[in-house]
């Protein structure tokens, strides 16, 4: 609907006819300038990254294999195309000549960005030795090339793409850990029977005691991919509000969601034996990658009175063979020194580690680069090579995880602020109704990432724009074997989840050190009314365990001695969190829970599932 509306004459890539239409007439399209491929690449990009998120943001449910296949096969299409197209501009500026000269060398070059890419080109025209090292000053991407380089037809090229269309397309669209696809009718059905005669229970006692029946709350069908499907048959027997809003939300995604969490702790992952190669389910590329060749310069264009000719090579651009076959012996060949600047717009909080792309595994690996130096302050990381690679610096993705602290707080009516500290940074995430913000990221006293923040996003769209800041607080399917985690029972982990969410908007939450020593079936967390917009006071805070069935108040603190399941005085427990919750609210604070938007209560449910906070923390 979105793409219907916008009427922007852009194809619509889940359409084979449109999308392979728009490939085509731009594929013949023999117009290389480098202006306009960059103006064509960003509807390209914007193109892709509209099946990614189809791929990451849509139910299991709701895409069919075929339909997977097709958008992984397009997104693939189109990066190939991208890269062509860029290299033919490439090869254009360097016929042209319209390069800037430098003075001292008489070799020319070019620096031409935005904010996708950055394209670097320097052209060995003089062919003097002592000019064998350049520094494009405005980038501070640098390279000293050998001297067999230095005296040869040679243009080098860095290409850093701020995107990455080389690693694997399960790295760019892995989503949280989802539905195996497998037969889950009888869980479900075993879950429905359990929840079904736990309310009659509630009911029953409740009657016993001449009590009214406690109105709970039903969420209705939200638009969210992540949304909860209605399960209506268990809600029956509940009041008109019941049916509104409901502390046990969406049995079926529960089962399917803490199932999916349990195979993902047990599957077995393969370990990677090569010392050499990267293992991308621990390490991830930040910041993009770096395409660094050295290029047969192309014969230049002439002008000759009123005509300008240029000669066309039939194989476009050709890479320059370094270090050169050898014929007979196996020679050593000097390696070449690379400098790469970095972009602001990403942080490294230790080393990254600096790999090259091998075509033929389609693989990152280690091995052809040494000598890596980081300079921090400076920004700068500087290495030496065996031949012209593809780079990337990659960047351990569970480096912020296990979470120091957590909290929830409500800011005001459907909003509230999640704050994630981690050993190199505090994490500040706005929610106000069905959008995410980042507020902040906090690096000692210091404020990061300007460019991301104060700007509205959906959940999925914000987790994917910090990971590619550096900033990854969202474990993925093979997390729990790289981190050391606070295991909990899945299906508890899942409703506590639905459970805060579904009170967010007058309760705050926070992590408790008792959560540690509760067992895997239990969760015990903080919890505070909290209709202000200023920060809990310590003493405000109540320590409340859940273990999706079953929630009661504590009678210990966070101060006290030792773990103990003591209920609070003049407490009872009950099958659900807001339930429990009444017990102590004030009625401003119910009524505002029974007012809260639904599509507030699925963004903050998805932001929680995606960063676990219970269990790596």
């Amino acid at each position: 609907w979105e793409h219907y509306i916008g009427c922007d004459g852009s194809p619509d890539p889940t359409v084979l006819q449109e999308i392979n239409t728009f490939m085509s007439l731009w594929r013949e399209d023999p117009n290389e300038d480098i202006w306009f491929v960059m103006e064509k690449g960003k509807e390209v990009l914007n193109l892709i990254e509209k099946l990614q998120f189809l791929l990451l943001d849509t139910p299991p449910n709701e895409i069919t294999e075929k339909e997977r296949v097709q958008y992984q096969e397009t997104i693939l299409d189109l990066q190939n195309l991208l890269h062509q197209k860029y290299n033919g501009a490439t090869e254009r500026l360097l016929k042209d000549n319209s390069m800037s000269e430098d003075n001292d060398s008489g070799n020319t070059q070019v620096v031409i960005r935005d904010k996708n890419i950055t394209l670097c080109i320097w052209a060995n025209l003089k062919k003097n030795v002592r000019f064998k090292t350049h520094v494009f000053p405005e980038i501070r991407h640098g390279f000293d090339l050998p001297k067999s380089l230095a005296v040869s037809n040679v243009a080098v090229c860095i290409f850093h793409t701020h995107y990455d269309h080389i690693s694997p397309l399960w790295l760019q669209c892995q989503r949280a850990p989802k539905p195996k696809g497998s037969d889950y009718s009888e869980a479900i059905m075993e879950l429905k029977e359990e929840v079904e005669a736990a309310a009659e229970e509630e009911q029953k006692a409740e009657g016993e005691l001449s009590a009214p029946i406690e109105k709970e709350m039903h969420p209705e069908r939200l638009k969210s991919a992540t949304s909860f499907k209605e399960n209506t048959d268990i809600n029956e027997k509940i009041e008109e509000v019941t049916e509104k809003k409901s502390g046990i939300i969406d049995v079926p995604s529960q089962v399917q969601i803490a199932v999916a969490l349990e195979e993902t702790g047990e599957e077995e992952v393969e370990e990677v034996t090569d010392e050499n190669l990267v293992d991308l389910r621990q390490f991830v590329p930040v910041g993009g990658v770096y395409h660094v060749a050295a290029l047969q310069l192309p014969p230049l264009a002439r002008e000759v009175k009123s005509w300008r000719m240029v000669e066309v090579l039939e194989g476009g651009l050709e890479a320059y063979p370094y270090p050169p076959e050898s014929e007979e012996t196996e020679e050593t060949h000097p390696p070449i020194e690379i400098t790469l600047g970095l972009p602001h717009n990403v942080l490294y909080f230790k080393d990254p580690l600096v790999a090259r792309w091998d075509p033929a595994g389609q693989q990152w690996r280690t091995d052809g680069i040494r000598n890596t130096t980081y300079e921090k302050e400076e920004r700068k990381v500087h290495f030496e090579m065996d031949a012209f690679y593809t780079i990337a610096l990659l960047q351990d993705a569970h480096l912020h995880m296990p979470y120091q602290a957590w909290e929830l707080r409500p800011t005001g009516t459907d909003e509230l602020l999640l704050i994630v500290t981690t050993a190199f940074a505090e994490v500040q995430i706005q929610v106000k109704e069905h959008q995410c913000m980042l507020v902040a990221v906090v690096v000692g006293e210091e404020k990061v990432l300007s460019s991301l923040t104060e700007k509205w996003m959906s959940p999925v769209h914000l987790t994917v724009a910090l990971k590619k800041a550096g900033i990854n607080i969202f474990p993925g399917e093979y997390s729990e074997k790289y981190v050391c985690v606070n295991k909990k029972a899945p299906l508890a982990e899942v409703r506590a989840y639905q459970q805060m969410a579904l009170v967010a908007s007058a309760f705050a939450f926070s992590w408790s050190k008792w959560n540690l020593q509760s067992g895997e079936e239990q969760i015990v967390f903080k919890v505070s009314e909290h209709l202000k917009a200023e920060a809990v006071e310590d003493e405000d805070w109540s320590l409340y365990m859940f273990n999706g069935q079953r929630a009661l108040r504590l009678k210990i603190t966070e101060a006290s001695e030792a773990f103990s399941t003591e209920l609070e005085d003049h407490s009872e427990f009950h099958s659900t969190l807001y339930h429990m919750l009444k017990d102590f609210a004030s009625k401003e604070a119910i009524d505002k829970v029974e007012t809260t938007g639904f599509l507030f209560i699925d963004t903050v449910y998805q932001l929680l599932l995606a960063t676990r906070i219970l269990t790596y923390s």
